[in-house]
């Protein structure tokens, strides 16, 4: 019985190791072209943040609601257009991490 148990989980283990093995791609590998493709094929949408509504803010930029939104326009219409992007940052609620998650979508044009 002990014998059938340790080959059992020898058995096992092998099988694991294996499916590992062969999971983990070699150094150097490429990755394969249809993940390539798939991320060729999405697109960014840019956000003028000098000209976009409260929906569009909300709608399209991550981690952005309404009160967030409203922070964005109000400080626009008190401070004028914005100058870079990272003048956001000065914006209450939007933190380095919300500015980052949304950084390639966003624009002053």
């Amino acid at each position: 019985m002990r014998t059938a148990f340790l080959s059992s989980m020898f058995f096992a283990l092998m099988v694991g190791i294996t499916g590992v093995a062969h999971a983990t791609p070699a150094a150097g590998a490429v990755e394969p072209v249809v993940a390539m493709q798939a991320m060729s094929d999405a697109k960014v949408v840019t956000i003028n943040i000098n000209t976009a509504d409260e929906a569009t803010l909300q709608r399209e930029l991550s981690g952005v609601g309404p009160v967030k939104a409203r922070a964005i326009v109000a400080y626009r219409e008190a401070n004028g257009d914005f100058v870079s992007i990272d003048e956001l940052l000065e914006v209450k609620g939007i933190g380095k991490v919300i500015f980052d998650r949304n950084r390639d979508k966003l624009a002053v044009n």
